[in-house]
């Protein structure tokens, strides 16, 4: 029997500037993310997960899976520089494999969500690799809510998303943001679920964060 299914990709900053306290942080929150979702038999059944990291290459450390068939999450580990071009480029190559799949599994996967996550600014030239997963000619092209805090550039992350960008108020520490972006990760999974579940229409419904407490919202980048 067909069915529908909601995609989730974390895209993580593994550049050297993330060392300690960020990258200790969501590697902390991780196994959570995993156990919540996995005892929830309705987000386990309509939601897949995905985690890319990215420093000067990417690497695609938990493949887009059932978590009830994942018995333990990747640990993300400083590496790098900091190429948004080389994470967009695997992100959409990625997408494309993982949309495919699911359908010929005989699922119905809707729109993927992906939750950006950077600390600094871009050491490459990353728009073209933006563009070619942002173009309406990529029909599956993703919903993307960036995160940013440490020496981000509010600007830069404007262009990043293209549903709504958060950047990390000054007063809050790299860890507390983290955990934080975490924990919206977690309720954005779930409560897409039960909602998607609980539609008389059938219909997937996406839920995602209008306000993140200690951080503040970016209007995407209008054009």
């Amino acid at each position: 029997m067909s069915e529908q299914v909601l995609p989730f990709y974390l895209v993580c900053d593994e550049s050297y500037s993330m060392q300690g306290a960020p990258l200790d942080a969501i590697n902390q929150e991780l196994p959570l993310i995993y156990q919540e979702i996995a005892v929830n038999p309705v987000v386990a059944d309509r939601v897949r997960l995905a985690i890319i990291g990215f420093s000067s290459t990417a690497e695609v450390l938990l493949p887009l899976a059932d978590l009830n068939d994942v018995h333990s999450m990747p640990q993300l580990s400083p590496r790098g520089a900091t190429s948004y071009g080389a994470a967009f480029s695997l992100l959409k190559h990625t997408i494309e494999q993982d949309i495919a799949g699911l359908k010929h599994d005989g699922h119905v996967p809707y729109r993927p969500t992906v939750f950006f996550l950077t600390d600094g600014l871009p050491t490459d030239e990353w728009h073209v690799e933006h563009k070619n997963l942002v173009s309406r000619d990529f029909r599956a092209h993703p919903t993307i809510l960036a995160f940013g805090f440490g020496d981000v550039d509010p600007t830069t992350l404007q262009q990043v998303a293209t549903f709504r960008a958060f950047i990390a108020n000054s007063d809050m520490s790299p860890a507390q943001a983290l955990r934080e972006f975490a924990r919206q990760l977690l309720n954005s999974v779930v409560q897409s679920a039960v909602a998607s579940s609980a539609n008389p229409s059938g219909a997937a419904q996406i839920v995602v964060p209008d306000q993140v407490p200690g951080y503040t919202v970016l209007a995407p980048d209008p054009l």
